[in-house]
């Protein structure tokens, strides 16, 4: 059976449902990537086409189950462990050392991290794995790193975390050997990793959702911005503002950047990557 079309009325009217309930603006020229990417959205329900999944995610009693699936099947999930060293580095030598003694000068021995946009659970894991790895854990450091994603399909895969070859393909030998198990499933994150990690369903564009995460020190959300419109982007920017502490750091992936989005935030170099922090 030949796969039906979205028509350019229905692709605008699809697009703008997105936008409004998740932030992720797609350009005309992304129609192949939507009728590609909802499909099986069509053959899951049972309908003939997308003016009748359109009305279906507006009226349908399952409505709500099935834009939890639209999120899942929209979502981009590229990721891996330790991606974008340079950031990492510039996490565990830069950013950490600066919260410990601001910190340590207030009695504070904790340390809140969020992972906005954790996709399958590599980034959260990682920065948990380097936070062990800089001793913070060992030093009587409390670290809490919670890890949110909109699509809880891949929130289902963090909480399993087990791993083929291409996930770890940037992590070295020793690491792998410290911080994986070996079994049937893959390469499994150990139960002391995965216990400083919370898993989140989270809408970052969800004004009532943002408001419970606050006090963060660290927000990593890489790859995520470059999804949304600039209207959207300011919007998720005052949320990570609001959910920091004073002096708090954001980091954004490589390709993307504040600039004539803020002012409440000013860059900083660390180890030859561009951080943010709050003003």
């Amino acid at each position: 059976m030949e796969r039906p079309k979205i028509s350019r009325e229905i692709f605008v009217q699809l697009r703008d449902f997105i936008y409004e309930k998740s932030g992720m603006f797609f350009q005309e020229n992304k129609t192949y990537l939507l009728e590609d990417r909802l499909s099986r959205r069509l053959e899951a329900r049972n309908l003939s086409n997308y003016e009748e999944y359109l009305y279906f995610l507006r009226y349908d009693l399952k409505k709500d189950d099935e834009l939890k699936e639209l999120f899942n099947a929209v979502t981009t999930n590229e990721t891996s462990f330790f991606r974008d060293i340079n950031q990492l580095d510039a996490f565990r030598f830069g950013i950490i050392p600066k919260i410990m003694e601001k910190k340590a000068n207030s009695g504070q021995k904790s340390v809140r991290i969020w992972s906005a946009g954790c996709s399958t659970g590599e980034e959260p894991y990682t920065l948990a794995m380097m936070a062990m790895e800089e001793g913070l854990t060992l030093k009587g450091w409390g670290v809490e790193i919670t890890a949110s994603d909109i699509s809880e399909q891949v929130l289902t895969s963090a909480r399993r975390a087990a791993y083929g070859e291409y996930a770890v393909r940037n992590t070295n030998e020793a690491i792998i050997k410290k911080y994986f198990l070996n079994s049937s499933s893959g390469y499994v994150v150990k139960p002391e990793v995965k216990q400083m990690v919370r898993l989140t369903n989270l809408n970052l564009l969800d004004v009532v959702q943002m408001r419970g995460v606050r006090g963060m020190d660290v927000i990593f959300c890489r790859n995520v911005l470059i999804y949304f419109d600039d209207n959207a982007k300011r919007k998720v920017i005052g949320h990570f503002y609001d959910s920091l502490v004073d002096g708090g750091f954001l980091v954004v992936g490589f390709s993307e950047s504040l600039f004539n989005l803020t002012r409440a935030f000013k860059p900083v170099g660390i180890n030859k990557c561009v951080t943010y922090q709050k003003i």
